[in-house]
């Protein structure tokens, strides 16, 4: 990891950066990746492995696109509900809960997946790779009481 992606990862864990992230960048970084064929988010190159998931909005039935960090699990990702460590968890978990069936973009590529909920014994043993790619992950949880729940996202 560079020095300007160290940065803007450390950045995100600041109240500052949890701030401009959960208001701000989430807002435009699935409109950026989704025009840049996954090349790019608001802050230029991606530091991290990155996806937008499209989920059925579970109240609307509208389409709903995240964009997040994920993490190679053999054919699967990895995707975590950190909700930047917010007491609340994202809307895009609730979604997951109500209808499991959605898609990704990963660079040029749209996939349609099946998200399953990993058990807390099935989490407890990916949660340190997911440190180690998602670094923001050891912050995160420290900042909520909640249960951050992890997803797995399966080729339907």
């Amino acid at each position: 990891m560079g020095r300007y992606d160290d940065l803007v990862n450390r950045f995100s864990t600041t109240r500052v950066g949890r701030f401009v992230g959960s208001r701000i960048a989430a807002k435009i970084d699935p409109i950026v990746f989704k025009a840049t064929k996954g090349r790019y988010t608001s802050t230029g190159k991606p530091t991290l492995p990155m996806l937008a998931l499209t989920t059925t909005g579970r109240r609307t039935g509208q389409q709903r696109t995240v964009q997040l960090a994920y993490i190679e699990d053999g054919d699967d990702w990895l995707v975590v509900a950190s909700n930047f460590g917010q007491q609340h968890h994202p809307a895009w978990r609730h979604n997951l809960d109500a209808d499991p069936n959605a898609h990704v973009q990963i660079g040029a590529d749209t996939i349609a997946v099946r998200a399953t909920a990993l058990s807390d014994d099935e989490k407890a043993e990916k949660w340190p790779r997911i440190e180690t790619v998602v670094p923001q992950m050891e912050v995160y949880p420290t900042l909520t009481d909640r249960n951050i729940r992890v997803f797995r996202l399966s080729r339907r």
